[in-house]
């Protein structure tokens, strides 16, 4: 394999494992709050969240533009601080994030929901305060579901296209990924270099699905 294919898959993973981390703690933050707390437009909350699951992936990467553009209203914050998202790797990592999050936050929900609030209370009263029931009792009890949702974020964020095209483009040596890598090659009749990025994505993104579903089996159920 030449050096781009090299390039190309190895700067996708770590794209998609930074998106991952970055998504991780408001994921998990909205899934317990989900799970656990109810509230004024809760459901609009949850349509949001799983918004970007069902609108094209381009309206979001176009949402995404028009938020952290230099025209924005975020791009322009970051430009007082000298920050360039657009046509970056920051932009790769934030459209992976932006498509990741819904599975994230739907997988580790189920899983904070399963665990029984009475092994909470039970903390709470020997003396534990809820920062300290939430990091000792509830996280480790839904912990194989956040694994398994953020290895399904992770998959997710492997086979962004739609957004990071919009968002990021396709530059090579340093926007391309392996999902814009297949669709550039095929454009231009290099069938044999998408065929490899092909096979590469297909065993990648295999074996996260594989993991996470495993995960999800094996799950123990808190009565």
């Amino acid at each position: 394999m030449n050096l781009d294919v090299w390039w190309v898959t190895g700067f996708t993973i770590v794209a998609a494992l930074s998106a991952t981390v970055l998504m991780a703690g408001p994921g998990i933050g909205l899934a317990w709050l989900l799970a656990r707390r109810e509230f004024p437009f809760k459901s609009m909350l949850e349509v949001a969240i799983t918004l970007p699951l069902v609108v094209p992936p381009v309206a979001t990467g176009l949402l995404l533009l028009l938020l952290v553009g230099h025209r924005g209203p975020i791009g322009r914050l970051l430009d007082v601080v000298g920050i360039e998202v657009v046509f970056t790797w920051k932009a790769v990592v934030l459209a992976m994030a932006v498509m990741g999050l819904p599975l994230l936050v739907r997988t580790a929900r189920a899983g904070f929901e399963q665990v029984n609030p009475r092994y909470e209370q039970v903390a709470s009263s020997l003396g534990a305060g809820p920062g300290r029931v939430f990091l000792t009792m509830t996280l480790p009890l839904a912990g194989r579901s956040i694994v398994a949702g953020a290895i399904l974020a992770f998959a997710r964020a492997l086979g962004e296209f739609g957004a990071t095209i919009m968002v990021a483009g396709n530059i090579p040596g340093r926007t391309r990924t392996l999902a814009v890598a297949i669709y550039g090659y095929a454009e231009t009749g290099q069938d044999a270099a998408a065929a490899r990025l092909l096979i590469i994505s297909v065993a990648v993104a295999f074996v996260a699905l594989w993991f996470s579903n495993r995960l999800l089996r094996d799950r123990p159920v808190a009565a």
